[in-house]
């Protein structure tokens, strides 16, 4: 018998996600600033301010992510699609990211995916209005 690899499932989204929006930083990049007896797990959590959240710049970036990866998921304005409907008014942008990042349930982490950065901006476009008016 003959197996042959395929690009389907997450394997073959997150192999499209890197394809698409290019290298990201390694994790153990990442985890090569964090302070002293820090665990390598544990990411610092960012401060979602206003003045972030409303930058358009981030939004964009946010947007881009979302529709390169997220979607598959979540389904365009995160409904509908095979992962649950997103509401984002209620949740808090530490929540959203910590999810994005270290995944839930059925959601895999995209911290080795994705940069802090790409991360943080998904939660600005989930809390803006592009994302749901």
């Amino acid at each position: 018998m003959t197996f042959r690899s395929t690009s389907t499932g997450l394997a073959g989204i997150v192999a499209l996600a890197l394809a698409t929006l290019g290298p990201t930083q390694p994790a153990a990049a990442q985890d090569a600033d964090k302070p002293a007896g820090q665990a390598a797990g544990d990411e610092p959590m960012p401060t979602f301010d206003a003045t972030y959240l409303g930058n358009a710049d981030n939004i964009s970036t946010g947007e881009g992510v979302w529709t390169t990866q997220c979607r598959h998921c979540h389904g365009t304005s995160a409904y509908p699609g095979k992962a649950p409907k997103l509401r984002p008014g209620a949740l808090d942008p530490e929540f959203i990211f910590d999810r994005v990042t270290y995944g839930f349930k059925g959601m895999p982490p995209w911290r080795a995916v994705f940069t802090r950065e790409q991360r943080m901006a998904v939660v600005a476009y989930i809390k803006s209005e592009r994302f749901s008016p």
